[in-house]
């Protein structure tokens, strides 16, 4: 037999001990790095199954750092392997790539029992990302991306603003107007604007109370990221 599939073949001696205490450290430090992305990301731009994303990549690459240990054949083995997977959401912003980055160097530096390098890079990724929000917070702008799309149909003879500011203001942190136009052979107005919600509940409390308004035909509230999932 060649030597190469001989050593891919070869089985080693399994330590479960040391198994155990990589895969649950690495468990341990994913839950951390989905807790700095957190904290440093925009709400409204936090996907809910990213931050779980981040912990089983985690937890996967010590996995796959075991497996693989000195073995090159089984270094190859796994990458052919590994490359037919593909993320279907397109990662909308290159801090979540480098967040998926984080997960997996992580996971590779517990899974090689190299403690000391996980530790250390998580307290420096962590410093630079919070540093990196709090400059990003500082520099954002009224103009910045709405997580909400929100879409009101009035009956003509309507001002727009008068009829519309209070209940928005009343519900909403932040809006921006995107487009005005008329529907209905020029019955009705078409008002469209980018929002942002003060509360994440208040999205049901917002549509009720601008189909209370006396003027308003539909009301449709979409959420930015839909699209993309």
């Amino acid at each position: 037999m060649p030597e190469f599939l001989r050593s891919a073949l070869t089985v080693p001696a399994l330590d479960w001990q040391g198994v155990t205490i990589r895969l649950v450290a690495s468990l341990i430090l994913g839950f951390v790095v989905a807790w700095i992305y957190r904290r440093t990301r925009p709400t409204a731009e936090i996907a809910a199954s990213f931050p779980g994303t981040l912990v089983l990549l985690s937890v996967l690459i010590a996995m796959v750092t075991q497996v693989i240990g000195d073995n090159v054949a089984r270094a190859f083995s796994l990458v052919g392997a590994l490359s037919i997977v593909r993320f279907r959401t397109v990662v909308r912003d290159t801090q979540d790539t480098a967040f998926v980055i984080f997960a997996v160097v992580v996971g590779m530096a517990v899974g090689a029992s190299d403690m000391a390098a996980a530790g250390i890079g998580i307290v420096v990724v962590a410093a630079g990302a919070f540093l990196m929000r709090n400059g990003a917070s500082q520099a954002a702008t009224p103009d910045a991306p709405a997580p909400y799309t929100l879409h009101v149909r009035l009956a003509l003879g309507h001002d727009v603003e008068t009829l519309l500011a209070g209940t928005l203001d009343a519900h909403l942190s932040a809006r921006r107007l995107q487009a005005l136009g008329t529907a209905k052979q020029g019955l009705s107005i078409d008002v469209t604007y980018g929002v942002a919600l003060r509360r994440a509940e208040s999205a049901e409390a917002l549509v009720k109370d601008l189909n209370r308004l006396e003027g308003v035909q539909s009301v449709e509230l979409v959420r930015q990221d839909t699209a993309a999932a």
